[in-house]
């Protein structure tokens, strides 16, 4: 039940995400020299399985502003990594900020339950799901 719950959560706030993003855009082009500050973040994922990678990758693209630009695939001591390509951020910071909220709503959503931290590797994210 708290997963359907989570994940009519998670559309509406994807949805917002949307409408949001768009107005960011649209009142970008009207205001000159400051349509954008492009840069390329560096996100270690939590996300361990391959829909939960995929859903992420396809929820931050569908974001207007957005984009994922690669995938690294993680290894048994490391976590898989997206590099994103973020327009309207004001800093690395901000930007991961907004990227590790998306995901914890996604697990919230995948697992039931959102993630209480940020795990450096794979092996921190299975003992937290309690894997052996």
């Amino acid at each position: 039940m708290m997963r359907f719950v989570h994940g009519i959560a998670y559309l509406a706030y994807i949805g917002w995400a949307i409408v949001t993003g768009s107005a960011t855009i649209v009142t970008r082009l009207f205001r000159p020299g400051q349509y954008a500050q492009p840069m390329i973040v560096e996100v270690p994922l939590r996300c361990v399985t391959d829909l939960e990678v995929t859903m992420f990758a396809s929820s931050i693209t569908i974001t207007p502003g957005t984009l994922v630009t690669a995938i690294a695939a993680g290894t048994s001591t490391q976590p898989p990594v997206l590099f994103v390509h973020a327009l309207f951020e004001d800093s690395e910071e901000s930007a991961l900020e907004g990227l590790y909220d998306m995901e914890s709503r996604l697990l919230a959503m995948t697992r039931g339950r959102a993630p209480t931290t940020a795990a450096s590797t794979v092996t921190e994210v299975e003992h937290e799901e309690g894997s052996p």
